[in-house]
C-alpha cells in the first residue's frame, strides 16, 4: 500500500478526455473510432504522475507481465493517490510506443471497455492519455491468465470442474458481446485473454482488435483479418479471405 505521504506532483500537460480526442489536430488520432468516442462518467482520467505513483515509477518487480499492447504493471489506487479513490488493487497496462499495438488499439479498448459491462468483461477502471503516453487500468485479477494454469509446469492444475466453469464464464462474455445492442466481434479469443480472478471467474480482456458487428444490412466482412494467428474462428478467417480475394477478382475483371 502507499504512504500516505507522496511526493510534489510536477507540472504536467493537461490529461486529455476520451472526448477530446475527437480534436482533428489530436496526432495520431483513430479517424473512424473518433465519431464514437465519448465521455464515460464511470471511467477515471489518470495523469501519468498518479499512475507512476500507484507503480513506484514502473519498477521492474511490479511486472505482471507483457503483450502485443506492452507491459502490464501491478498497483494499488486509494484516496492517498487521489480524494474519492475507493481502495482497489489495479493493473496497469502501459503500450510500447514501438510495439505491434498503438493508439488505434488503445482507443478501440478504451470505447469498447467504457461503454460494457458484464461479470465475464475485465472492468475498465480508467485510462491515460497524456503527450504520447497512453495506458489503461483495469481491475486487478488475482490468479492471472488461464494461459498461465494451463501451460506453466510449477501451477496445480485445474480440476475438471474448475475448467468446465471457466469454459462457461469465457462463453457467456462471448455470448454477451454477440448479443449486445451493437454487437461486438472479440477477434482475439484466446488463452491468454481469458483472465481469472480469485474465484476463478473468466472475464475476457484485450479489446484493442475488436470491432463492432453488423447491423440491419451492415455485414462483418472485411478484407483485414485480425487477431492471433491460429486464434481466430476458422469460418471468420475463411470469410475474411474469400472475400478479400473476391473483390481483387472483381477489380482485375469487373461483371459484365
Amino acid at each position: 500500500m502507499l504512504s500516505s505521504s507522496l511526493p510534489v506532483k510536477p507540472e504536467r500537460k493537461h490529461n486529455r478526455s476520451i472526448s477530446d480526442l475527437s480534436d482533428p489536430s489530436t496526432p495520431r488520432n483513430l479517424e473512424d473510432s473518433r465519431k464514437n468516442a465519448v465521455l464515460y462518467t464511470h471511467v477515471i482520467a489518470f495523469s501519468l504522475f498518479e499512475l507512476e505513483t500507484i507503480t513506484k515509477s514502473f519498477r521492474s518487480d511490479y511486472i505482471l507481465g507483457e503483450g502485443g499492447f506492452g507491459t502490464v504493471y501491478k498497483g494499488y489506487i486509494d484516496e492517498n493517490v487521489r480524494v474519492g479513490l475507493k481502495s482497489l488493487p489495479v493493473a496497469v497496462k502501459v503500450l510500447n510506443k514501438e510495439g505491434l499495438q498503438g493508439h488505434r488499439e488503445w482507443l478501440t479498448e478504451v470505447n469498447f471497455l467504457g461503454q460494457l459491462r458484464h461479470p465475464n468483461l475485465v472492468k475498465l477502471i480508467g485510462y491515460c492519455c497524456e503527450d504520447d503516453h497512453r495506458l489503461l487500468v483495469y481491475e486487478f485479477m488475482f490468479r492471472g491468465s488461464l494461459e498461465n494454469h494451463l501451460f506453466r509446469k510449477a501451477t496445480v492444475p485445474l480440476s475438471w470442474a474448475t475448467r468446465m466453469m471457466i469454459a462457461f464464464g469465457a462463453a457467456k462474455g462471448l455470448a454477451f458481446l454477440h448479443n449486445a445492442e451493437r454487437p461486438v466481434i472479440y477477434r482475439d479469443f484466446k488463452t491468454s485473454n481469458i483472465l481469472l480472478d480469485s474465484d476463478y471467474t473468466a472475464k475476457l480482456s484485450d479489446f484493442g482488435l475488436a470491432k463492432a458487428g453488423p447491423q440491419g444490412d451492415e455485414t462483418h466482412v472485411s478484407t483485414r483479418v485480425m487477431g492471433t494467428y491460429g486464434y481466430a474462428a476458422p469460418e471468420y478467417v475463411m470469410t475474411e479471405f474469400f472475400f478479400f480475394f473476391w473483390v481483387r477478382r472483381c477489380k482485375r475483371r469487373p461483371l459484365e
